[in-house]
């Protein structure tokens, strides 16, 4: 069976899940705390020598990091991502934004305001992550403005993988107002069957 490690309140283990159980795939899931230094251990460095989650153990053994490359392994073979061609391109352009443009300013600033309590100490650092955060959330405004979905007209990895954050970036104080293509995105998306929402954040 396949195990996999994460925390029920991370965006990126959060992706995990889902995929794990929208594709339906028998799993157990390991809660493991970073902020308990239970990714610290020798064991669980000798699964990630990184320290991070998530990761996914097949049955066999073999051993699988970063979220959105295990989206896509669970993904390969289901209508969560396209044949190989210009539509799995294009969700794999979503992909690396996401990891690049998106998740280290929407998810950075939750992190420090809804877990850490950090928002007077990075007062200085935060108008940036404010920042580049709406510009992501601008260039999935353009698209979701006219479309339902990401990619093509049905759900996909590229979907989960921008909705891990963006439906807790209140967490991390950003207004959502202005993206009315991406209130419905979401709304659509919440409604999916076996689609959950991610735990409330909570300080360490």
């Amino acid at each position: 069976m396949i195990k996999a490690y994460g925390s029920g309140n991370s965006g990126n283990c959060w992706k995990v899940k889902q995929i794990l159980e929208l594709t339906g795939r028998p799993h157990e899931w390991i809660e493991i705390r970073p902020s308990q230094g239970a990714t610290r251990t020798p064991e669980f460095l000798a699964l990630n020598p990184l320290g991070q989650v998530p990761i996914a153990v097949l049955a066999g053994g073999e051993v699988i990091t970063e979220s959105n490359a295990i989206l896509a392994h669970f993904a390969e073979g289901t209508r969560f991502l396209a044949a190989p061609g210009l539509a799995r391109t294009r969700v794999f352009e979503w992909l690396f934004f996401e990891q690049y443009s998106h998740e280290p300013y929407v998810a950075v600033a939750r992190q420090w305001i809804a877990f850490k309590g950090l928002k007077e100490k990075n007062a200085a650092l935060l108008p940036e992550k404010w920042e580049r955060g709406h510009k992501a959330l601008g260039v999935m405004e353009k698209r979701l403005a006219k479309h339902p979905y990401l990619v093509g007209d049905s759900l996909s990895i590229a979907d989960i993988a921008l909705y891990a954050y963006t439906h807790v970036a209140h967490e991390g104080e950003f207004d959502m107002t202005p993206y009315p293509g991406i209130a419905a995105w979401l709304m659509r998306i919440a409604a999916e069957p076996g689609v959950a929402s991610m735990e409330p954040a909570r300080k360490a």
